[in-house]
């Protein structure tokens, strides 16, 4: 399996925790919450649309809302082959920091 992108693994932790309510605007909130830097919307959409295409999500139309004037929203949820990524991620990402304590610079 391709390793993913850091911003892959970051949008794919959101998809993950935001579970059915996995929308753009939830998705760029979150990913500016967990980073700690402000995302534009639009920086998402490049990644989710690699992720849609690697068929690590699945991208649904949810049923237009008067809450947003009739309009749909396009919906995210992982797939069993981004749950096995987000998976090899991890644990690669634990292996790498294996024995590594605390960085401190002095």
């Amino acid at each position: 399996m391709r390793i993913l992108s850091r911003i892959e693994e970051v949008i794919l932790i959101a998809i993950w925790k935001l579970k059915d309510n996995a929308y753009g605007v939830s998705i760029c909130d979150l990913v500016s919450e967990m980073t700690n830097r402000e995302w534009p919307l639009g920086a998402i959409y490049v990644p989710l649309d690699k992720l849609s295409r690697k068929e690590y999500v699945r991208k649904t139309i949810s049923n237009p809302t008067a809450i947003r004037g009739g309009r749909s929203k396009c919906l995210y949820e992982l797939t069993p082959e981004g749950k096995s990524a987000l998976k090899e991620i991890q644990e690669i990402n634990n292996s790498v920091w294996d024995g590594v304590s605390d960085i401190a610079f002095n």
